[in-house]
């Protein structure tokens, strides 16, 4: 199952019992994400230079890269209160209903996942995102009658891992959107340190770098590692985490110089080993390494194609040369991908 994954970019128990005291709480805090901060910063400002709410707020990218920590800022940032959904925990008007009445001028309402908002509750979100108002249907029949109610004006902060999902509608909406980018190794290891000095952890730079190497461009994976290494150096060492602890706690847990994990090796030694590095189709590949192949496309793939180890192509999945040389496998040449042109 993937929620059993340790390097899972997606939120799991672990991560909502310990994320929130390490969350940064103001935007000179939070690490990366550079253009993202420096426009949120310029229209938090007018807002509040103009005694206003702040437009709605979009931000996308791939799980686990402080979308829901960004939302907290910028409550925190205008001075407002911030509630927390989420789009499939909103099932009918109602709900969303009895949400934006209960909240105050200003406030910020953070929708995780909104591009799971069921259709008949984000028709009554237009609304509520134009004119701060809801239309209410009383009764039922002919009898039925529409009560409009005035809102607060608020700002809805909308978090997707699937911006291509959005109706055109809902997105157009927002006034502000942000797409939110991996991190870099120097950025990760910042967000090590941070974490680290508020968990009270010991560790040097070169343990930082060691971990931000394989935490896939992501802090939350980042956060996670730096919590099993202390554990680790609480065990086997003296409680200081350098980088040889780093790495011989990381390749306990079988998490690579990479960050790839046990399942990611599988798949790629399985198209090298059975199917002489591609092309294979998903379905074939999900029956030959046991996991489904919904799974293969939605969670493992995507990292897998970013680090450069799959290629697409029409006839399927393709093993690159740079996957062989981190397995220790002979590079080929291979002549599907070669382009050939002619004067």
């Amino acid at each position: 199952m993937e929620m059993e994954r340790f390097i899972t970019p997606k939120l799991v128990e672990e991560d909502v019992l310990g994320e929130n005291h390490i969350r940064p709480k103001q935007m000179i805090e939070y690490v990366g994400q550079e253009k993202t901060k420096e426009k949120l910063n310029i229209f938090i400002q007018a807002a509040k230079m103009r005694d206003e709410s702040l437009d709605h707020v979009l931000l996308y990218g791939p799980p686990g890269l402080g979308k829901t920590t960004l939302s907290c800022i910028i409550a925190n940032e205008m001075g407002v209160d911030v509630k927390i959904t989420s789009g499939p925990a909103i099932e009918r008007p109602g709900d969303l209903a009895a949400i934006l009445t209960s909240m105050k001028e200003g406030d910020v309402l953070f929708i995780d996942e909104i591009h799971r908002l069921p259709r008949h509750v984000e028709e009554v979100l237009y609304p509520a995102m134009e004119d701060f108002a809801i239309d209410i249907v009383i009764g039922k029949g002919p009898g039925a009658r529409s009560v409009r109610l005035d809102l607060p004006k608020f700002t809805l902060v909308g978090a997707t891992t699937r911006a291509g999902q959005l109706t055109s509608p809902l997105r157009d909406r927002f006034g502000v959107i942000c797409k939110l980018d991996l991190y870099n190794v120097e950025e990760l290891s910042q967000i090590i340190k941070r974490s680290a000095k508020v968990l009270n952890i010991e560790i040097d730079d070169n343990a930082c770098e060691e971990m931000a190497m394989r935490s896939r461009g992501t802090p939350r994976i980042v956060n996670r590692l730096l919590k099993r290494v202390r554990d680790y150096a609480q065990v086997k060492g003296t409680g200081v985490v350098t980088k040889a602890i780093a790495k011989a706690a990381l390749d306990l847990l079988e998490v690579d110089a990479l960050g790839l994990d046990a399942v990611d090796r599988k798949i790629i030694i399985n198209m090298i080993e059975n199917f002489d590095g591609g092309p294979v189709g998903v379905e074939t590949l999900a029956a030959a390494t046991g996991e489904e192949a919904n799974t293969i496309e939605d969670v493992y793939e995507p990292y897998l194609m970013q680090i450069g180890f799959i290629n697409r192509t029409p006839r399927g999945r393709v093993v690159t040369n740079k996957a062989r040389t981190h397995l220790g496998y002979q590079m080929v040449l291979n002549v599907e991908q070669m382009e050939v042109t002619f004067d």
